[in-house]
């Protein structure tokens, strides 16, 4: 499985794009910087087929409208983050970005369970609320694309609106109880592996 990881905007916003085969591509979150996202495909032949989002916030949208209308492809989002996608104030862009706000135009919504199928290859929705109430996991193979939820060592943010320590603590019980081992790439940060944060993450020993 190839995985590129781009990082995107002011706030070092992870961005992946996932090979489905010589062609065609995933892309999960575009943060600021779509143009460079735009340049990579280019340079590498590919052409995305969907946009899978981890959460609602702004660095992690900023990009997605460009992408979008570019290749006509449709943009998933847990159905409790939509709002965010046209509110600025929602998604935090009045305080994570000095650019004009740029709303998506057209989404689709998935929930937990959620299995969505791309030239063969699966991706399958995780509902891990916490640092927002529409915060997943997208699993695909030994991938596992953690947003704002699990980072390296650490754990994304609650104490913005509609976080919630009491849903973080549940959703990292639930990636604890995950058999097996997976990449872990998060949405900040450097990658890592489930094993590793099962075993060195201070929040995911305590639950």
């Amino acid at each position: 499985m190839e995985i590129q990881r781009l990082v995107l905007g002011d706030l070092a916003t992870n961005c992946y794009v996932q090979k489905l085969n010589d062609t065609h591509c995933i892309i999960v979150d575009i943060g600021a910087g779509a143009p460079v996202l735009l340049r990579f495909l280019a340079s590498k032949q590919l052409t995305p087929v969907a946009i899978l989002l981890t959460h609602g916030h702004y660095d992690h949208t900023a990009g997605v409208e460009m992408v979008r209308e570019k290749f006509d492809i449709p943009v998933y989002i847990h159905e409790m983050d939509v709002p965010m996608l046209s509110d600025k104030d929602r998604s935090l862009a009045v305080w994570l970005s000095q650019d004009p706000f740029q709303p998506v135009q057209a989404w689709q919504t998935v929930a937990d369970q959620t299995v969505l199928t791309f030239e063969g290859v699966t991706f399958q929705v995780l509902h891990t609320p916490g640092h927002t109430p529409g915060s997943v996991c997208w699993l695909s193979g030994n991938a596992l694309y953690t947003g704002d939820t699990l980072f390296h060592l650490s754990r994304g943010r609650t104490d913005f609106p509609g976080g919630s320590d009491a849903q973080m603590l549940d959703s990292f019980r639930r990636l604890k109880a995950l058999e097996g081992d997976y990449r872990v790439l998060p949405g900040h940060n450097e990658t890592s592996s489930l094993a590793f944060e099962k075993k060195h993450n201070p929040m995911m020993r305590g639950v």
